[in-house]
C-alpha cells in the first residue's frame, strides 16, 4: 500500500532522505521473532517504509526475514524501498569494536547495507557486556573521537549510507563535532508534546542534524514510560475537536515540527491508525497550546548514573537538559 510519507534530507548528499514516519522494533520483555516477524511484515504491507532496530533489541533478524518476506510476496519490490536503521551498543562503543558490530548487524539482517547506523547512547561499558551491566565494574570511559572516526569508516567503505548518534546533548554534541570529518545525519532523542527539546533542535537545526523522536507517545507500557502524553488534556482538547486521536494530535505535531518519529505498535488496529495524519494539519492556534504545554523528560537514564557510573545525576548526564 502507498501512503504519503514525507521524507527528510540528510547530511551528505541531496539523495539521501529519512522517511518522517518510522516503526519502531523495541519490545520489553521481549516477544518471539515469530511475533516480531509478523507484525514488521504487516507495517510494510500497509505502508510503513523506516524499521528502526538496534543490537540490543534483538530484533534485526526479525526484521530482515520480514523483508524477505515482504519482497516474496510482492508487498515491496526490493530492499531499496525501505530504510533500516539500527544502533551500537555500549560494549561495542570502542574503536575497534565498530566495524565487527556494524557487519554482524548486517549479517543478522540478511542486507548488504544499512541505512542509518547511531550509536546508541554516549556510554561505554566493557566489551561483551550487552545485558546486567554493574555500575561499579563494567563502565569503560567513551572515546567519542575514536569511535566516531570507526563510525565513519563504514559509511566510506558503503556498509551504512549515513551515521548518527542517539540520547545526545547539546555538549555531547558539540564533543563529537569539535573533530568529525562527517557530521551526524541524525540525533533520535526522547521528544513529544511534553517533552518538547526546543534546544536541542534548535542546535541540530543550525547543525544540519535531523531530530528523530523515541517515544513520541510517551512509552506507556514500558519500564519508564508515562501516561502523562496520552492523558493531557490540551492534546485531548485539540484530538477531540479535530475528530482524531489523541496519538494522531502527537504524531503530527512531530511532523509539523520537521522531525523524524518512530512509532511502535504490534496492534494492527493502531498500526493503522497511526498511518493517518498526512492529510491534515494542526492550526496555528492549536500549535501554539502544544508549545505552551509544561515540559518534563521522561526517560532520565537511571542505569547510567549513579555511584560507580559514569554520570553521577540525571542532570550531569543530560546536561541539565531535564
Amino acid at each position: 500500500m502507498e501512503i504519503s510519507n514525507p521524507v527528510l534530507p540528510l547530511q551528505g548528499s541531496a539523495d539521501k532522505t529519512i522517511p518522517a514516519l518510522g516503526f519502531g522494533t523495541a519490545t520489553f520483555p521481549f516477544v518471539s521473532i515469530e511475533t516480531t516477524k509478523e507484525a514488521i511484515l504487516h507495517a510494510i504491507e500497509l505502508g510503513y517504509r523506516h524499521f528502526d532496530s538496534a543490537t540490543i533489541y534483538q530484533t534485526e533478524q526479525p526484521l530482515g526475514q520480514a523483508i524477505s518476506e515482504a519482497i516474496s510476496l510482492g508487498f515491496i519490490k526490493s530492499r531499496e524501498e525501505l530504510f533500516i536503521t539500527s544502533k551500537l551498543w555500549c560494549c561495542d562503543a570502542h574503536h575497534d569494536l565498530v566495524l565487527p558490530s556494524i557487519q554482524k548487524s548486517i549479517k543478522n539482517l540478511n542486507l548488504e547495507y544499512i541505512d542509518l547506523y547511531l550509536i546508541h547512547w554516549p556510554v561505554a561499558v566493557k566489551p561483551g557486556k550487552y545485558y546486567g551491566i554493574d555500575k561499579e565494574q563494567d563502565f569503560l570511559p567513551m572515546d567519542f573521537k575514536s569511535v566516531w572516526e570507526a563510525m565513519e569508516e563504514c559509511q566510506k567503505l558503503g556498509l551504512v549510507k549515513s551515521i548518527g548518534v542517539s540520547n545526545f546533548t547539546c555538549k555531547k554534541l558539540q564533543t563529537l563535532l569539535a573533530t568529525a570529518k562527517i557530521l551526524p545525519a541524525v540525533n533520535q532523542v526522547e521528544m513529544n508534546p511534553i517533552w518538547q527539546q526546543k534546544k536541542l533542535r534548535e542546535f541540530c537545526k543550525e547543525k544540519g542534524i535531523i531530530v528523530a523522536a523515541y517515544s513520541p507517545l510517551g512509552a506507556k507500557g514500558s519500564f519508564w514510560g508515562t501516561n502523562r502524553v496520552m492523558e493531557n488534556e490540551v492534546i485531548k482538547e485539540i484530538a477531540d475537536a479535530k475528530g482524531k486521536t489523541i496519538a494522531q494530535v502527537c504524531l503530527r505535531w512531530l511532523l509539523e515540527q520537521g522531525a523524524s518519529f518512530i512509532v511502535k505498535s504490534f496492534n494492527k488496529e493502531r498500526m493503522k491508525e497511526n498511518l493517518g495524519i498526512f492529510d491534515w494539519k494542526l492550526s496555528p492556534d492549536e500549535l501554539k497550546k502544544i508549545d505552551q504545554i509544561p515540559q518534563q523528560r521522561g526517560y532520565l537514564a537511571l542505569e547510567f548514573t549513579g555511584n560507580g557510573a559514569p554520570f553521577k545525576t540525571p542532570q550531569e548526564f543530560w546536561d541539565d537538559e531535564i
